[in-house]
């Protein structure tokens, strides 16, 4: 396969820390909100207006996030108000702090209708224990005996932990739709398969796009299936939009995605987050030449170990993948007496 590696250029090669911000193009602050996890930071984007400012996706709502958005608010953000959160998907570190900003500074929730309307119901839905439905989907992609019997006397994680309560109302954004941000008009696309209905906004005045993780440049976002969907396709909805996107992508476009650093070589990009799916689907079709639950199929998806702190994320992945190729018709699936699925290839 061709190198397409040196296409991609990265403009500014160390990110901001603690209260910095960069302006990574005329009027556009970037900075960073830390996150409790092995990606440790989401990256935000400041667009001045007349009024004050237009953040681009609002971190999680941690102690540590909510303390260090307020020192930037004061320090580079010059005191002048956020007026306005645009969210790009529902996940919870883009969306976990945008109800702290409405209900606490009086900004106003731009958002595609699916992220509110996930963001909103995620985050009243609390559970001390497990849903009987999620032990079933751990079960079917392969789980031990072990850890379902802890997982089930463990508290969830919950939406709420690391996402403010979320006042009624929001603005929708919609495919197509023109808006204006920062002096610039943007135009909304919209992606689908990392979360459904995730805007991604394209300028009409300059080559800049805002990716969120639609558009990550070095890493590929998680594509997975769970318990609330657990026959769902995200992986064909991801090609898809991976193929649509390409048709607007130049290669003089600086993307400022959700995390890692922003770069130019977006049509290169695009095809390597594809291109990344069908060499897994690859080698996934030759494994199961044997009948394979899904934690089998790790190290042929992954190359590595998989840890317990990301196991959920790497099965959500994994039947993603599965269930490709059984929709598909290139692979069957039957239930061990475990209660686990054994998939094969056709």
């Amino acid at each position: 396969m061709e190198d397409h590696t040196r296409s991609i250029r990265y403009p500014v090669e160390t990110p901001p820390e603690g209260i910095e911000t960069i302006e990574i193009a005329e009027g556009i602050l970037w900075f960073r909100l830390p996150l409790p996890m092995a990606l440790d930071h989401v990256n935000i984007y400041a667009l001045r207006e007349d009024t004050g400012w237009t953040l681009i996706d609002a971190g999680m709502n941690t102690r540590a996030g909510r303390t260090l958005l307020g020192e930037i608010m004061q320090g580079p953000l010059e005191g002048r108000p956020v007026t306005r959160v645009i969210v790009t998907h529902h996940h919870p570190d883009h969306v976990g702090l945008a109800g702290w900003l409405q209900s606490e500074h009086g900004a106003e929730l731009w958002s595609p209708r699916t992220a509110w309307l996930f963001a909103r119901m995620l985050v009243l839905d609390t559970q001390e224990r497990p849903d009987p439905r999620n032990l079933t989907f751990l079960r079917r992609g392969g789980a031990s005996a072990e850890m379902l019997a802890r997982k089930a006397e463990e508290r969830p994680f919950n939406f709420a932990d690391v996402v403010a309560p979320m006042p009624l109302g929001y603005r929708r954004i919609a495919e197509g739709e023109i808006l204006k941000a920062g002096g610039r008009r943007w135009e909304v696309r919209m992606g689908n398969g990392h979360a459904p209905e995730h805007a991604t906004l394209w300028c009409l005045d300059a080559p800049i796009v805002l990716g969120g993780d639609q558009l990550l440049p070095s890493i590929s976002p998680n594509i997975g299936v769970f318990a609330t969907e657990p026959d769902g396709d995200p992986l064909a909805e991801w090609l898809a939009s991976c193929g649509r996107l390409a048709r607007f992508a130049d290669e003089d476009q600086l993307v400022l995605p959700g995390h890692k650093v922003p770069y130019t070589g977006l049509p290169t990009r695009l095809s390597q987050l594809a291109e990344n799916h069908y060499g897994a689907l690859e080698r996934l079709v030759e494994h199961l030449g044997q009948p394979r639950r899904a934690t089998e199929c790790f190290g042929i998806l992954f190359k590595r170990e998989i840890s317990e702190p990301l196991f959920g994320m790497a099965l959500a992945e994994s039947v993603a993948h599965l269930n490709h190729l059984w929709l598909a018709g290139r692979a069957t699936r039957e239930v061990d007496p475990d209660g686990a699925y054994l998939w094969r290839s056709t």
